[in-house]
């Protein structure tokens, strides 16, 4: 199993949804890097359940444990551990399950892997309870890049069939701080009744949507990132098919880019008070792996919740019969909202591990 990421920004994941705990080993900060945990934990509040009615009404506080690394809010330079303890678990709600595999779940593709000893409780390992710890690795790496000047920022770009606008080709970095501060993130905010109704209509059917969040990071300077292997579109991807619920990545126009001419894709380059910088922006600010200089602009798909308590076809590995399965206990009738600080934390810690990158193998322009 692969639980480890990163060459400089070093993560080591651990847990189970309904274990003891989750939480993650974070090696690479820089010694001396402020650890503000009052900032960390407004974070971790927008990514908790129990909080809205699109989401499980699950109660988990997300309260970070820091165990090492920290002395008086500055990190010492060595791995920095965080530990998350859980403790609104209904486990009992999963012994209907044993041997019974939920459509669209992991769990017949973890019962092949791992020859059955997989934990299945609330998707065990496989849960997306496990991108608390992402989210607490990403508030370190916004923390770092800020200093940079660089600030991340996401909205609900469409739950179901319905859309938010996207982002400008320049956002403005005072919605950028309304966003960040929203556990609900909408560009236009006239949307959200329509959003809530489709959730609503889908959680009366006993069924459940998707959606996509569109995430922006501002001040990104020209240069991060590597062709090829280490490209920002690569590592990005990565972290973010990690996220159990993820199903599509775009930069930029992503998909919508087929349509154009090449005339039209290709952003046209000007100079602004002697900085270079392009007219539009439908690369996403990224080419040939890179970044350009301008707004860092990705879309990630997230599918309707699988768990479900309409009656489903699946089947019974212990009897090697057919069979049908209704899913009882507490899930999120839309897991959007709550992903969107996720995709945030994924997209600052890409742009701090290669900037980590290139800090070491950068040479200075003749």
């Amino acid at each position: 199993m692969r639980g480890n990421f990163g060459e400089h920004f070093r993560l080591s994941i651990f847990g189970e949804s309904h274990g003891p705990g989750i939480g993650i080993v974070i090696d690479g900060i820089p010694a001396g890097t402020p650890i503000d945990e009052a900032e960390i934990a407004q974070y971790m509040a927008r990514r908790a359940p129990g909080k809205d009615p699109t989401a499980t009404a699950r109660q988990e506080g997300d309260q970070v444990e820091i165990l090492s690394g920290v002395l008086e809010g500055r990190a010492c330079g060595t791995p920095v551990c965080g530990l998350i303890r859980n403790t609104g678990m209904h486990s009992g709600d999963y012994r209907q399950l044993v041997g019974r595999m939920r459509p669209g779940h992991a769990d017949y593709a973890g019962w092949v892997k791992y020859g059955g000893y997989n934990d299945p409780r609330g998707g065990g390992h496989f849960s997306g309870r496990l991108t608390a710890p992402l989210v607490f690795a990403g508030s370190i790496a916004r923390a770092i890049l800020r200093e940079m000047g660089i600030t991340i920022a996401s909205h609900i770009e469409r739950i179901g069939p319905v859309h938010d606008p996207s982002f400008a080709v320049h956002p403005d970095s005072a919605l950028l701080t309304r966003l960040a501060a929203s556990s609900f993130p909408l560009i236009d905010p006239s949307v959200e009744p329509a959003m809530r109704r489709h959730v609503e209509e889908a959680k009366a059917a006993l069924d459940s949507v998707g959606g996509c969040v569109e995430c922006v990071a501002l001040g990104v300077p020209a240069g991060i990132g590597s062709p090829f292997f280490g490209s920002v579109e690569s590592v990005f991807s990565t972290l973010a098919f990690s996220v159990p619920a993820v199903k599509a990545v775009e930069f930029g126009d992503g998909t919508a880019i087929a349509d154009l001419m090449g005339s039209q894709a290709n952003d046209a380059m000007t100079f602004d008070h002697g900085h270079v910088t392009c007219l539009t922006n439908h690369n996403g600010g990224v080419t040939g792996g890179i970044t350009n200089g301008m707004p860092v602009l990705v879309r990630v798909t997230i599918k309707p919740t699988p768990s479900i308590a309409r009656p489903q076809q699946t089947v019974d590995v212990s009897t090697g019969q057919d069979t049908r399965l209704e899913i009882h206990g507490r899930h999120d009738p839309c897991i959007v909202p709550r992903a969107a600080v996720v995709i945030e934390s994924i997209l600052a810690i890409t742009l701090l591990e290669l900037s980590m990158d290139d800090a070491a193998t950068k040479p200075n322009h003749p």
